[in-house]
């Protein structure tokens, strides 16, 4: 293990004197792919595969990682590293080394850090449901439920009330005393790990937990997917997701979705990927972190989806559900339907998702504590209860209206963030500077075609994921989150 010295990213002007870091390559490593893995790997890639078919899919899908990992990802690292800050203080400094005002960056950076705190608030009330139907899960309840969709359905319905405008569910909320309806209890479960674990610093909380939950993830999900590789019925799932159609590859949506899944699965956006760059030190390679990210999330969405699709074919059905549909009633079902054996599996299933998006979620509340320490001068622990305490308030507001919070917050705010986070590095920094951001604690500089194809793709993609978006979610009434 590489010394604390070495990893931790020192003070630097406008920031807190002994900052915390990462302790050690791999923890860092290890809390990015945690920040990546999480719902939008598991209750939206596979059905993604399974709606534009197998291969078709796959392949764009494999193109756009490559893309965006090493542009992006690398980009969001190495900003974070070069500012010494999360997106306020970092685009402050891009700014002010171009001879313009730090306050306009600031200002911008902000943004970012809003995306931040309002997916925060939408995963809060999601890991309520999955704290619930973990305990659930383990306890034997979910599956004494049987393959009765309607009280799989309705169980899902009483912990996740919906309204179709927020002015309606707050109210709704209020009416019912909070805690009348809806899951409140385990909503404040979700808060207090959360604490917990970012209280204890960046290498003594989140470091730490990612070490442990990450490996735990990937064992599980892979013990499912070997588990579910004997059942009978399971072949078709295989052959489907190998199954390729040329002429799909002509769809635009394909390619559409494609980048929207890979864009969002790999969390740029501003905001996590440049707080946790911020903390780590100048000897590590930005470019073979970024790489391990992308290729450890990408492997963590093809093994949610080898353990999903083959499972629903093992019961002849068809993946047409999406979202907390997927993965809070279509799934039980399924996992009920394997006799005794199912009970084990959806165990373990919910136990994998809680470790996914436990990781996320620390993740995402990363960004508004380090900015409450740098702007605010808040210490560490002042600046965790005073996050969660809002997010915890606003989540319990909102829980009937979940599901529009996050589309706003999915499809606007952060590829916009994406995007501000992307012109600072490519076009605001001079090139000179970017390179040798992304090129520091590597044996070789970053090769020529790195600044171009960020500059001049990569962020113009960044606009068409936020476009193109808001036209699908209009026009279609689907979501690129």
């Amino acid at each position: 293990m590489e010394s604390r010295r070495s990893i931790m990213a020192g003070s630097t002007p406008g920031n807190l004197d002994n900052r915390d870091g990462f302790r050690s390559k791999w923890g860092f490593i290890l809390a990015c792919i945690g920040s990546a893995v999480g719902m939008a790997n598991i209750w939206r890639f596979p059905y993604m595969v399974a709606e534009f078919g197998g291969l078709t899919f796959l392949l764009p899908y494999f193109l756009f990682v490559l893309l965006i990992g090493a542009s992006g990802v690398m980009e969001e690292f190495a900003l974070g590293r070069w500012g010494g800050a999360g997106p306020v203080g970092s685009f402050g400094k891009a700014v002010e080394t171009r001879g313009g005002k730090r306050r306009v960056g600031e200002a911008i950076g902000i943004l970012p850090v809003v995306g931040s705190m309002g997916l925060a608030i939408g995963y809060t009330v999601v890991m309520g449901w999955i704290f619930k139907y973990t305990k659930m899960a383990i306890t034997g309840e979910l599956f004494a439920l049987g393959q009765d969709t309607a009280a799989i359905g309705g169980t899902f319905s009483a912990a996740a009330p919906e309204t179709k405008t927020l002015g309606e569910g707050v109210s709704m909320m209020l009416q019912n005393g909070i805690f009348g309806i809806g899951n409140g209890f385990w909503i404040i479960v979700a808060i207090v790990v959360s604490v917990v674990i970012m209280a204890l610093g960046v290498s003594g909380g989140i470091e730490r937990a990612c070490k442990i939950m990450i490996p735990l993830l990937f064992g599980l999900f892979l013990v499912m997917a070997v588990y579910i590789a004997t059942l009978s019925g399971a072949g078709d799932g295989y052959k489907f997701i190998f199954s390729l159609n040329p002429r799909g590859l002509l769809d635009w949506k394909v390619w559409l979705f494609a980048f929207g899944q890979a864009f969002f699965s790999l969390s740029v956006a501003g905001n996590g990927s440049v707080i946790y760059g911020s903390y780590l030190g100048k000897d590590v390679a930005i470019g073979a972190s970024a790489r391990n990210v992308a290729v450890f999330d990408t492997l963590a969405a093809l093994v949610a989806m080898f353990v999903i699709i083959p499972a629903m074919a093992t019961t002849g059905g068809e993946l047409t559900t999406k979202g907390p549909g997927l993965m809070f009633v279509a799934l039980p079902s399924v996992f009920n339907g394997m006799g005794g054996i199912g009970w084990v599996v959806g165990a373990f299933f919910f136990v994998a998702v809680l470790f996914a998006g436990t990781t996320s979620i620390i993740n995402l509340y990363e960004t508004p504590v380090a900015f409450l320490q740098e702007k605010l001068k808040f210490n560490r622990v002042v600046s965790v209860v005073a996050i969660h305490a809002v997010g915890l308030v606003v989540a319990l507001l909102i829980q009937p209206w979940t599901s529009q919070w996050m589309d706003v917050v999915s499809i606007y705010i952060c590829p916009l963030g994406a995007m501000l986070a992307g012109i600072m590095f490519f076009w605001v920094m001079k090139k000179k500077t970017a390179v040798d951001a992304v090129s520091q604690g590597s044996h070789k500089p970053v090769g020529g075609w790195f600044h171009p194809i960020g500059k001049f793709i990569y962020v113009p993609l960044c606009g068409v994921a936020l476009v193109g978006g808001a036209i699908v979610s209009v026009t279609l009434g689907m979501t690129l989150g």
